[in-house]
């Protein structure tokens, strides 16, 4: 659902350009079922990469898989998250999903979005404890300064 919420504008101009190229006699339909074809493919490869992306939550980390051609894997040490935002828009509330987004102060990805999760997902409380027991665990205290 995530990827009709995402590209929506972009399947209807994918649509309405087959359909216009499928009308004989129009003014440019070639060209019109070329573009179509090309945002087809564009689409499809889109599509893949959504459906290839992963999260995993362990004791320690929390890891992202992400790419078509080229995987890579983001790594983020539970003890470095410090905050959480979530997230939906219009179309993610009607399809009950949402973007959490996770801070932490690790230099490689201080900034992770896990999207397209179920709304039903309670997967900020399951970081935030899995955190609070890395800190804990480590000694990590967060000083704060009023």
């Amino acid at each position: 659902m995530q990827f009709l919420i995402d590209e929506l504008p972009l399947l209807l101009i994918c649509l309405a350009g087959l359909v216009y190229g499928g009308m004989e006699g129009m003014p440019l339909a070639k060209v019109a079922t070329l573009l179509a074809i090309l945002l087809s493919l564009i689409l499809a490869y889109r599509y893949i990469y959504l459906k290839r992306i992963s999260y995993q939550v362990t004791t320690e980390q929390l890891t992202a898989k992400h790419g078509v051609l080229q995987r890579s894997v983001d790594y983020i040490e539970l003890y470095r998250i410090v905050d959480f935002h979530e997230n939906q828009t219009l179309m993610q509330q009607i399809f009950r999903l949402k973007t959490v987004t996770v801070l932490s102060t690790d230099r490689s990805t201080p900034k992770l979005n896990l999207i397209g999760l179920s709304e039903r997902d309670n997967i900020v409380e399951i970081i935030r404890e899995r955190v609070e027991y890395n800190k804990q665990r480590k000694g990590i205290y967060e000083i704060a300064n009023h």
